[in-house]
């Protein structure tokens, strides 16, 4: 759902522990009706489909979902934010979402809903967006097909004073993939991802967007290493957003402190632990 980073890196850390535990346990433990899974991770810059949320900066980022036997979930996750993902109160993202997996051939189907919250932030800034993913393997890579529409909201709306405004309501449309794979004899496992988003083409109702502006491409390419109980990741983040592009993020959050972009490419370090 959030960064392919997170995600990715939680899923091999999950597989590796479970890979650990005795053959016997598992053979003999009936299967628990609910089970709960979480990670926690620390990273060198979040990204949120190409586009910095925390300035370029460090952020800690942790979650977990309580998962019932026959499919259905439910869970949060959270994030501290800086820079263009700033809207006051606590400068945290906090995501709750709930959905429904279902097996169909050799694949997964999952359809959910995420809602995304800055608490004690300004107004109009929650927003809903349901999605739905299909997961599965080709060969040795695992690959999952995705695509989240949020509907109109005010939180996606433009600002009614920009020459771009048709009403304080707007959508967003997200399409994704992911590829993975585990490299021979080794704790390594290989990713890609590639994500295209279509959103409002102006300024947010705050002056800014709780969402990126407009239409573009973000990619990654990175690797995940185990190492004990941890995953250590790196990955190549970008996205095709011009400079001209960037500027509909003015006047608030455009750039880092720094001054360079926030959808520039960057190369991104990753810790993470799962339960």
């Amino acid at each position: 759902m959030k960064l392919a980073l997170f995600t990715t890196a939680s899923a091999v850390a999950a597989a590796m522990l479970i890979g650990a535990q005795p053959a016997a346990a598992q053979e003999t433990d009936p299967p628990k009706p609910l089970t709960v899974t979480g990670s926690i991770a620390l990273v060198s810059d979040y990204r949120f489909r190409g586009v910095s949320q925390s300035d370029k900066q460090i952020a800690v980022q942790g979650g977990f979902t309580v998962t019932h036997e026959s499919g259905l979930y439910a869970g949060t996750w959270a994030s501290n934010l800086a820079g263009w993902g700033t809207f006051g109160g606590a400068n945290t993202e906090l995501d709750l979402y709930g959905g429904y997996k279902v097996p169909i051939g050799g694949a997964t189907l999952d359809v959910g809903l995420t809602w995304y919250m800055y608490p004690g932030g300004a107004s109009n800034t929650d927003f809903a967006e349901p999605y739905v993913k299909l997961s599965g393997t080709v060969g040795p890579v695992s690959v999952l097909g995705g695509i989240a529409y949020a509907p109109p909201q005010r939180a996606l709306g433009n600002f009614s004073r920009t020459p771009f405004s048709r009403g304080q309501a707007e959508d967003n449309i997200y399409v994704w993939g992911d590829a993975s794979v585990g490299i021979p004899k080794t704790p390594i496992t290989a990713k890609a991802h590639v994500g295209y988003s279509d959103g409002n083409p102006g300024l947010g109702p705050n002056g800014t967007s709780v969402a990126p502006t407009g239409r573009y491409v973000d990619w990654l390419l990175g690797v995940d290493a185990v190492v004990g109980p941890l995953v250590l990741g790196v990955a190549y983040v970008d996205t095709n957003i011009s400079s001209a592009g960037s500027a509909y993020l003015l006047p608030n959050f455009s750039s880092t402190k720094d001054g360079s972009s926030i959808a520039d490419s960057q190369v991104v370090f990753s810790v993470s632990a799962s339960f």
